[in-house]
């Protein structure tokens, strides 16, 4: 069995695959000072009520944007796996060549995206992740990782938008009945459910029109399903893409 992670600022998805089958798959908060062993019961507990048994991983991929949690996930599989993972970095092959200025700006995260939107949905493609910001991933029709756009997260502008105004306070993020907001909460439902989805679209007709073709449109991360309902541009929802990608770059470097 392959154990795949991906630890982004906000999130630490985890999933287990038995062949090509994702057997089990968790999310929990990213906490920056949690150590290795804390990580580490937390997935063993994880494992015991799934009845995975942690003798039988025989991989690990992962792919990390939080510098701190690196070492710590290094050494949670090789202290209680006793596996040295794939680290999805320099050295390691990921069939994704990066066509930008600085590839080394590029995030892992960004790469495993591009590989599993190209394997799985072809291209040109777009990839647009829903996290801590909301990313665009432009891939070619050879599978060339070609840029895209980064734009705050819906819950980062709600999280800015309620220490910065007095009188605004949380909401649930669900479809507001109408755009015309008739009550504080409708109005701020309406500006970040359906205002970002209107952002997905100007941007997608924008990215489209620059790729030079119908790029397929293909929306991962927490708040896709929030935001794919409200607009039509978005062609298919895929919550496990990262992980999709993670096993891909395994298998390359196996």
């Amino acid at each position: 069995m392959l154990l795949t992670l991906d630890i982004s600022n906000t999130t630490i998805k985890v999933g287990v695959f038995q062949n090509d089958t994702l057997i089990a798959n968790w999310r929990f908060a990213t906490v920056r000072q949690k150590l290795t062993d804390e990580y580490a019961m937390l997935l063993l507990d994880l494992f015991t009520a799934c009845g995975i048994p942690a003798g039988e991983i025989s991989g690990v991929a992962m792919s990390c944007v939080v510098p701190p949690l690196r070492s710590v996930f290094d050494e949670l599989a090789r202290k209680y796996l006793h596996l040295t993972p794939v680290i999805v970095g320099p050295g390691i092959k990921t069939g994704v060549k990066l066509a930008v200025d600085n590839p080394r700006e590029v995030g892992a995260d960004r790469v495993v995206n591009a590989l599993a939107t190209h394997r799985l949905y072809g291209g040109p493609a777009i990839a647009i992740a829903f996290g801590t910001a909301t990313v665009f991933d432009c891939i070619s029709a050879q599978g060339d990782y070609l840029g895209g756009a980064i734009a705050p997260g819906v819950v980062t502008a709600l999280e800015s938008l309620t220490r910065s105004a007095a009188q605004l306070f949380q909401i649930e993020l669900v479809r507001p009945p109408k755009a015309i907001g008739r009550n504080t909460v409708h109005m701020m439902q309406s500006g970040l459910v359906l205002g970002f989805a209107g952002l997905v679209e100007g941007l997608v007709k924008r990215l489209r029109s620059e790729l030079g073709g119908e790029a397929k449109v293909i929306a991962t991360g927490g708040l896709a399903e929030v935001i794919a309902p409200v607009t039509d541009v978005i062609e298919v929802v895929d919550l496990e893409l990262t992980l999709k990608g993670l096993k891909l770059i395994y298998e390359l470097n196996a």
